[in-house]
């Protein structure tokens, strides 16, 4: 069977598909305004309306991050886009069907489009996942920083022509705009992203037999393989303490990113008074600064490791946070929210440069999923209570306050990476492989995941076997394939002899 398509191809259109779903971020910010006085809603109203997007953009990237494990990403990718088109189809009918503005009644009604535009949000997992298997290890922090950093350009974008675009046209034909090129980029997607040579080839158990398939992709350069189905994929990576330290850093960087993102229009126009013009032009620069330094950022991770860009970063990100607390000025908030920007983008890389070093035993779009999905649920959360601040300290200190959350978030990244770096980080530096053995004592061919470790000796450390559930067997079971392991295995050249270390698991 003839592999179709490429890596370049697949991460131009997975690109562009993630733009014009990630770009539901912005779907209410620079409008919330409008709606604010059309609707009469409260600070938190707002908050909550703003973030909505989010919720649904964050929680599926979970099962549909997982989904890639079976179909290489591109199935659910057009499910997620299409269901975001149902949404903003929705948002416009309601509009037009109410030329002179909503009223409070349609707020619920509005929650329920926002959360389905929003699923176009959680494309970002899928894509993580499929532009993965397609690169080898030593430049996925590049591939995912380009993918990530120039897809998350959409919400600041949108920010700054949606508010140009309804002085000019009106706010109905504005998101009929929007759904236009929403459209165009589902179409964009479809003709451009394919799954990677392995799942082309096995085809869900359609094509080649899976160990054939292995074997082919492996030939055509494919280095990342999946852990096993969906659930398996979630089960093992659910178990790892590096994914919810791994959760925590992104909760702080990608969510911290969201929730500005939707929150920033308003931060400027109540706390300083700026036009919709100007509040958005700020939130512009903010959101394409922090997507387009990721992928320097990405290049970054790739040279320092990870763990020592995002330790950095955090540290750039906090700065920032504690000048916004305490500016007294624009410019002294617009200093400090643009050095947020640039510690939040390329930490968001740095995170993503982690995991699929620290999760590859799962599968790297299970792992993709819990990160990118639990992570992204601070662009839901942080907004409301951000609003909620602003309600209790009723006025400026509100909306000051509310970056302090920031500061408090990016010092516990610091630490939490520090401790992840120090417990796993030798283990996480060598990357799992996957061979197929001959198994003497089931008698038949099975999946082994394995790694070699450097050092004055080398160890191969076997982590899974697909014929045994959970952990490696006995030893005189995992013995019995160890020569078929080291004749397939990639041991560094330093190492100076060979042993086995049984029965390990990153745990």
């Amino acid at each position: 069977m003839k592999i179709r398509g490429s890596a370049p191809r697949t991460l131009l259109g997975a690109t562009l598909g993630f733009f014009v779903g990630f770009a539901a971020v912005s779907l209410f910010g620079p409008t919330a305004r409008l709606l604010k006085e059309s609707m009469g809603l409260g600070p938190a109203e707002v908050g909550l309306l703003v973030a909505v997007p989010s919720a649904t953009g964050s929680l599926l990237r979970i099962p549909f991050g997982a989904w890639v494990e079976t179909t290489g990403g591109r199935v659910p990718f057009l499910v997620l886009l299409g269901l975001s088109a149902a949404g903003m189809g929705g948002i416009l009918t309601l509009l037009a069907l109410n030329p002179q503005g909503l009223h409070r009644e349609h707020y619920l009604l509005l929650l329920f489009l926002g959360m389905l535009a929003g699923c176009g949000i959680a494309t970002f997992s899928v894509g993580i996942g499929q532009v993965s298997y397609w690169y080898p290890h030593d430049r996925q922090g590049a591939a995912l920083a380009i993918y990530a950093g120039l897809g998350n350009v959409a919400p600041g974008l949108f920010a700054l022509l949606l508010p140009l675009v309804i002085g000019t046209l009106g706010i109905t034909r504005a998101y009929g705009l929007w759904l236009l090129l929403l459209l165009a980029g589902i179409g964009a997607y479809a003709s451009l992203a394919l799954p990677a040579p392995f799942f082309q080839l096995w085809c869900r158990g359609r094509g080649e037999p899976r160990d054939r398939a292995l074997a082919q992709a492996r030939t055509a350069g494919q280095e990342l393989f999946p852990g096993g189905g969906v659930r398996e994929g979630l089960r093992i990576t659910a178990r790892l303490p590096q994914t919810w330290i791994l959760v925590g850093l992104y909760f702080a960087s990608f969510g911290g990113f969201l929730a500005l993102t939707a929150w920033l229009p308003t931060y400027w126009g109540e706390r300083f008074g700026l036009a919709l013009s100007a509040a958005g032009a700020l939130t512009m620069a903010y959101s394409v600064l922090t997507s387009v330094i990721r992928v320097p950022g990405g290049f970054l991770a790739d040279r320092l490791g990870g763990e020592r860009t995002a330790v950095l970063s955090f540290a750039f990100m906090g700065l920032g946070a504690l000048i916004v607390t305490l500016a007294m000025s624009v410019a002294m908030a617009i200093a400090g929210v643009l050095l947020m920007a640039a510690g939040m983008g390329v930490a968001n890389a740095a995170v993503f440069k982690m995991v699929p070093s620290y999760l590859s035993l799962g599968g790297g779009a299970a792992g993709a999923g819990w990160v990118g999905g639990l992570g992204a649920f601070g662009g839901f959360v942080l907004p409301p209570v951000m609003g909620a601040l602003v309600g209790y300290f009723d006025g400026d200190a509100g909306y000051a306050w509310g970056f302090a959350i920031f500061l408090l978030l990016a010092l516990a990244s610091i630490g939490l990476t520090r401790m992840l770096a120090l417990r796993w980080g030798a283990i996480a530096r060598a990357p799992v492989q996957l061979v197929v053995v001959s198994c003497p004592v089931h008698g038949e061919r099975t999946e082994v995941w394995a790694q070699a470790l450097s050092g004055e000796t080398a160890a191969v450390r076997l982590l899974r076997c697909s014929l045994l559930p959970g952990e490696i067997g006995e030893l005189s079971c995992t013995r019995s394939c160890l020569d078929q392991v080291l004749n397939q295995i990639k041991v560094p050249a330093s190492s100076t002899s060979r042993s086995l270390q049984q029965g390990l698991r990153q745990s």
